[in-house]
């Protein structure tokens, strides 16, 4: 099987692998416990905090491990939103589920929620954002790049407008670690998330940082963990390996992103015979690891099983969301109908791709393509 859905979750690298396996060895103590085993533990935690803040260049006492991407999307917004006075928080249609999830809640807290569409682009509309500045706004959270169709939202100008105001900016980084330079982003920020298994770590492990500046009241630090942050044992192991994953594939960003610009010059090249019968979704960078598409007249669905079906791994959207069986929230955002959104596929690739992987993808769809048309014709 060729792998093609890389924006959903990641092979782990072996280097995070043995980490992995050495720490729960090696490293098996409570973080928290006064003993000598405990002390070894968290001084391997602290150890681990200082490497990954410096990789991305914030202060480590404003980074907190968590269990993953959503957790860390939840103690952001919940944090931030309990830090300021105001009652109103500004999001984009087109987050992630879990930061859906974590307004919906906060929501029953009495807070409102005004959520700004997207441009055909695939960019937040930066002036519904402005218009929807109120006195009593709190908190904007945007994602840093889109995990369907992988545009990279204009950080500098959200955060400017945010510090002209006075409000607080979270931002859902999970697809973004390892794509882009994120020390010239995260002193942006006051909140943002990250996750372990977008990175080539295991699964059930992230990091969320808040930023030393942002007063936390005491309710928020409400666990037994993360200085209050947090309850539940830290996963030691998937910390360690999650901070290994991260520091190696950091390293090697500029060779990842030149890869991945040729990955993509590639496939747009194996998708010419086709391209008058699909289109390309979004205005992204060249160093996107995502691609999303609409394949008009063929549910995104039934492509994604016939590309399996042929030895292809393709994703309909964010993992997180497709048994719902609801069409794209970016798509919606774009202005796109459910009929049109229900036609979307995605292609993520990752460091592992290669250039014959990306050619057999392209005859793949060209082949599912074809063979719609023609039942298509013969029953016309």
């Amino acid at each position: 099987m060729r792998y093609f859905d890389y924006a959903a979750t990641c092979p782990i690298d072996d280097t995070a692998l043995n980490i992995y396996h050495d720490v729960s060895r090696d490293y098996f103590g409570n973080t928290e416990s006064l003993h000598d085993e405990g002390t070894k533990a968290g001084t391997l935690l602290e150890h681990c905090r200082e490497i990954l803040a410096d990789a991305i260049g914030v202060e480590s006492e404003g980074l907190y491990f968590t269990s993953g991407g959503t957790e860390s999307n939840h103690l952001g917004i919940h944090s931030l939103a309990k830090a300021g006075r105001g009652k109103h928080i500004i999001s984009s249609q087109a987050e992630h589920s879990s930061v859906h999830h974590a307004l919906e809640m906060i929501e029953k807290e009495g807070f409102e929620v005004t959520k700004i569409p997207f441009t055909k682009d695939g960019f937040v509309d930066m002036d519904d954002l402005e218009k929807a500045i109120r006195k009593d706004t709190v908190l904007v959270t945007v994602q840093m790049m889109n995990g369907e169709i992988g545009t990279f939202q204009p950080i500098e100008e959200i955060s400017s407008i945010c510090r002209k105001n006075g409000i607080y900016f979270h931002s859902d980084c999970v697809q973004a670690l390892g794509k882009l330079d994120m020390k010239a982003y995260t002193p942006l920020l006051d909140s943002f998330s990250l996750s372990s298994h977008k990175i080539y770590g295991p699964k059930g492990a992230g990091a969320v940082y808040l930023s030393p500046s942002v007063p936390l009241p005491s309710e928020v630090r409400y666990g037994s963990h993360e200085k209050g942050i947090r309850s539940g044992t830290v996963n030691l192991p998937g910390v360690a390996a999650f901070t290994a994953a991260s520091q190696e594939n950091i390293h090697q960003l500029c060779k990842h992103q030149e890869h991945f610009r040729h990955l993509r010059n590639l496939f747009r090249h194996t998708l010419l015979p086709v391209q008058d019968r699909i289109k390309i979704v979004g205005k992204t960078a060249a160093e996107s690891t995502i691609i999303g598409m609409l394949v008009p007249g063929m549910e995104g669905q039934w492509t994604m099983l016939e590309a399996n079906r042929r030895g292809c791994a393709i994703s309909t959207g964010s993992a997180c969301s497709i048994h719902q069986q609801t069409p794209s929230k970016t798509l919606l955002a774009m202005g796109y109908s459910e009929e049109e959104a229900k036609t979307f596929i995605r292609i993520s690739f990752g460091k592992h791709t290669t250039a014959d992987d990306v050619t057999a993808l392209g005859g793949c769809l060209k082949e599912v393509i074809d063979a719609h048309h023609y039942v298509t014709r013969v029953k016309v």
